[in-house]
């Protein structure tokens, strides 16, 4: 996931709902749908913390606003009455989640597993942790 500003985050956690490289097609199209500017026309001359506002500024009405919706969504309720369509979106986001980890978290891990595992056992044995 690549991370900036506080934007489109569920509020009771800090959850991102899109990927800037994978949705830049849904950014550019909900930019030209609120602004009145063509990011393709500019962008070269934007600084990244402008850019980084109007991306932060989308209203849920913009198709990036409305697939984020969808992704966020939580209420079971909501979700069974959710198109097919949109309960693939929902679900291959969820997949793709689901699939990221980063590799120094998996390392922090392991490491904190190994160390826990060692302690139960006795501790070290033999100079091996």
């Amino acid at each position: 996931m690549r991370k900036w500003r506080n934007d489109f985050k569920n509020k009771s956690n800090s959850e991102d709902y899109y990927d800037l490289l994978d949705d830049w097609d849904l950014i550019e199209s909900s930019l030209a749908t609120q602004y009145p500017f063509r990011i393709r026309n500019i962008i070269k001359g934007m600084k990244w913390g402008e850019l980084s506002s109007y991306i932060s500024g989308l209203m849920h009405n913009t198709p990036l606003g409305n697939i984020v919706q969808i992704r966020a969504e939580t209420d079971k309720e909501i979700i069974s009455r959710m198109t097919p369509e949109q309960k693939e979106i929902r679900r291959k986001w969820r997949n793709s989640q689901a699939k990221q980890v980063n590799e120094e978290d998996m390392k922090q891990f392991l490491e904190q597993m190994k160390k826990s595992l060692t302690s139960l056992a006795g501790g070290e044995q033999n100079g091996r942790s």
